[in-house]
C-alpha cells in the first residue's frame, strides 16, 4: 500500500521569473526582457504619437550573462516583462578540469553544476577566480539568477 504514495524531493513556491511593466515606465537599469532574453537597460528613448496614436519606446540592453546587444520597439502603453533577479553569494570550493566550479551554498550544501564565468564575457573575472584558487585564497563569488539561467558574475576574497 506505501508504494501508491508520491514523495517529491524538492518544491518550488512557483514564482515567476518575469513581471509586468508598463514599456513607458521602464528606466535604464532596469533589467526587462528583449527579445527573449534578460536584458539591462542602457538606452531608452520614446518616439512621439503617430498617426495610430501610440507613442513608441526604443529600448536597448545588454543580456546580463552574454553582454551581447539587444533592441526592441513597444508602444509605451503596453506591457512588457521586468526579469526577476535573484543575486546569492557562495562560497569556491574547487574549480574542475571540465570548467564546472564547486561551490558552497549558504545553508551549507555543494553545488556542482556551475560554469566558471565564460572567458571571452568574463576574461578579467576568469583569470582573477583561476588565479585567486591558484594562490590558496578563500573567495565568495557573487552568482545571478534569472529566467533558469545562472551565471558567476563577482567575486571577492575573504
Amino acid at each position: 500500500m506505501d508504494d501508491d504514495i508520491e514523495t517529491y524531493e524538492k518544491t518550488d513556491a512557483g514564482a515567476s521569473t518575469t513581471t509586468p511593466i508598463q514599456a513607458g515606465n521602464i528606466k535604464k537599469g532596469t533589467i526587462a526582457k528583449l527579445k527573449g532574453f534578460p536584458c539591462k537597460v542602457v538606452e531608452i528613448s520614446t518616439s512621439k504619437t503617430g498617426k495610430h496614436g501610440h507613442a513608441k519606446a526604443n529600448i536597448t540592453g545588454l543580456d546580463i550573462f552574454t553582454g551581447k546587444k539587444y533592441e526592441d520597439i513597444c508602444p509605451t502603453s503596453h506591457n512588457m516583462e521586468e526579469v526577476v533577479v535573484k543575486r546569492t553569494e557562495m562560497d569556491l570550493l574547487d574549480i574542475k578540469d571540465d570548467g564546472f566550479i564547486e561551490v558552497m551554498t549558504a545553508d551549507g550544501e555543494t553545488r556542482e553544476d556551475l560554469k566558471m564565468p565564460n572567458e571571452e564575457v568574463y576574461p578579467e573575472l576568469h583569470q582573477r577566480i583561476a588565479a585567486g584558487f591558484g594562490a590558496g585564497k578563500s573567495l565568495t563569488l557573487t552568482i545571478l539568477a534569472a529566467m533558469g539561467q545562472e551565471s558567476v558574475v563577482d567575486m571577492k576574497e575573504t
